[in-house]
């Protein structure tokens, strides 16, 4: 549902983008972008944003496979439900996958099979 004058309450909140070794593109982003490291780094998973806390959130993410699709965005909200419901009215599609019992994300496609995520924050 829009918000404030038929605007959406979706935000670009994180571009998430696969890599074979976090801590390497944690090195080489931080220096890149002039980021830095947002809480802990897992194995699996590193979070990077602007030093001076504007701009959007770089989050790294591990992948196995070289033809796996490496990147997508993160569309924070503060109504996940309602955007969800927005976003496949317009034409999204819900894609199937795995979730973990507490996963605060729904992924969606978009009408050419590029995979997001809509985040409740």
């Amino acid at each position: 549902m829009p918000g404030k004058a038929g605007r959406t309450m979706l935000r670009i909140g994180s571009i998430v983008w696969g890599v074979q070794d976090i801590p390497r593109a944690v090195e080489f982003w931080t220096k890149a972008l002039d980021y830095v490291q947002k809480g802990e780094q897992a194995d699996d998973w590193a979070m990077l944003v602007p030093k001076d806390g504007e701009g959007i959130q770089l989050s790294l993410a591990k992948v196995t496979s070289p033809k796996a699709r490496r990147h997508h965005m993160d569309l924070f909200a503060v109504d996940r439900e309602a955007e969800v419901e927005r976003l496949l009215s317009l034409g999204a599609t819900r894609k199937p996958w795995n979730y973990e019992p507490d996963a605060d994300y729904v992924v969606l496609q978009d009408p050419d099979g590029n995979p997001f995520c809509v985040v409740q924050v």
